[in-house]
């Protein structure tokens, strides 16, 4: 009767041991912190006073230790290589194994940094059929064995600690391949960026008057694209359109560029077609952002249709367009011509505020102001016009040609609220 009596208070702590794991293998916290809430059920479950869980690994096939408890000398972690004779019959086991000396070379190898022998019992934690890790338990109190009424109370537990332990297992590995694939990106950008740099000094590099022009309309345009709130992928697509934009003058006669007087309409068709032949180049190619070839073909276009080579209007311009439309024009008027000297920057952003909206998207002028701003205070960390433009412009300077854009946008109008 007493025997009985213990059996079913036993049962009872397993099952307020399984009401509570529930919450346990569900709450967002660490899992070193769940495993050893698991690890001290079963050991409550099982009457032992040592135990430890263990994650199995298929490649190396190894067990390793995420909890332990009771063990006085048990390493941190524990690790225990396995063969695949010991991995087979761990996965084939039907349920807790008690270990003898007989026993401890089907299961463990004795290759690691603990003893096979300070284990009494084994517990294989299995979801849908696969080994995801085990529960190793040592001695009871008084040496006691691990009876049958035991076994079944830590069998019960372990099947659902099983799965908690394999959804880490496969969360782990989630983790790992998103990092894995980040970092992949991460370099795959990074060539690009570097390809592209290269691309886009190599078509400057043919006209003497527009040195780095490519290079810093890239950077203009990921900049506004930046101030804008774009996406980082976003932003990489805008500064690899502005390397390529001008990719088509590779097919432009130089002396046309370094002419001082007016072009012929001959020559600025030519000079226009630019945009025409750097489409077909850069359609030809596949691109991580498939927008690319837009701004090559349409950075000349207009909001006023004023543009080429399809003389767009307004909301036919996608927003990229209208980014690198800008950032080209603003980089042609702080840069020096043959046929002019570079506008101060205040008076480059003051004329294309005399263009906007007509020829340009205002949001996008506002998020260039916002980023001369902000490196007229120093608050860029990389400056965006160092070795440039000269930044001889105040922030009062940026907010009054902030406020002449917004007064020009609503006309002078003033509401009262």
């Amino acid at each position: 009767m007493a025997v009985e009596t213990d059996n079913f208070r036993r049962l009872l702590r397993t099952v307020e041991a399984l009401s509570d794991l529930g919450p346990e293998l569900t709450a967002e916290r660490d899992f070193s912190e769940t495993s050893r809430r698991m690890l001290a059920a079963v050991m409550e479950a099982a009457g032992a006073r040592e135990g430890a869980l263990f994650i199995f690994s298929d490649k190396p096939t190894m067990l390793t230790s995420v909890a332990a408890e009771g063990f006085a000398l048990l390493p941190e972690p524990a690790f225990i290589p396995l063969l695949p004779k010991h991995a087979h019959a761990l996965s084939a086991a039907r349920g807790p194994i008690v270990l003898n000396a007989s026993t401890y070379s089907v299961f463990l190898s004795s290759n690691g940094n603990v003893a096979p022998e300070l284990f009494k019992c084994l517990a294989p934690l299995k979801a849908g059929g696969k080994l995801a890790g085990v529960i190793a338990l040592g001695r009871r109190p008084g040496d006691a064995l691990y009876e049958d009424s035991e076994l079944n109370s830590i069998d019960l537990l372990c099947n659902y600690i099983g799965l908690a332990v394999q959804n880490h297992a496969l969360s782990q590995t989630l983790a790992q391949r998103v990092t894995e694939n980040l970092r992949l990106m991460a370099s795959l950008h990074s060539f690009y960026d570097t390809a592209l740099e290269a691309f886009a000094t190599a078509i400057d590099v043919k006209h003497v008057n527009i040195h780095g022009h490519s290079l810093r309309v890239g950077r203009y345009a990921a900049a506004i694209g930046e101030a804008m709130g774009f996406e980082a992928s976003e932003v990489a697509a805008l500064r690899s359109g502005g390397y390529l934009h001008d990719i088509g003058k590779v097919a432009v006669d130089r002396r046309l560029f370094a002419k001082p007087a007016a072009l012929t309409a001959e020559e600025y068709r030519e000079v226009a077609d630019h945009t025409v032949v750097g489409h077909e180049i850069v359609s030809s190619v596949q691109f991580p952002w498939p927008k690319i070839h837009e701004a090559v073909r349409w950075h000349h276009e207009r909001s006023d249709g004023s543009g080429y080579p399809d003389k767009l209007v307004g909301e036919e311009l996608p927003m990229p367009v209208r980014i690198m439309a800008l950032a080209d024009t603003f980089d042609a008027m702080t840069s020096a011509r043959p046929y002019r000297e570079p506008l101060p920057l205040g008076s480059a952003l003051n004329d294309l505020i005399k263009m906007t909206p007509q020829k340009y998207d205002p949001n996008v002028l506002q998020a260039l102001l916002i980023q001369v701003r902000r490196d007229a205070v120093g608050s860029n960390r990389t400056p965006l016009f160092a070795g440039h433009i000269a930044m001889n412009i105040a922030p009062p300077d940026v907010d009054h040609l902030a406020a002449s854009l917004q007064h020009k946008l609503s006309r002078g109008k003033a509401y009262v609220i």
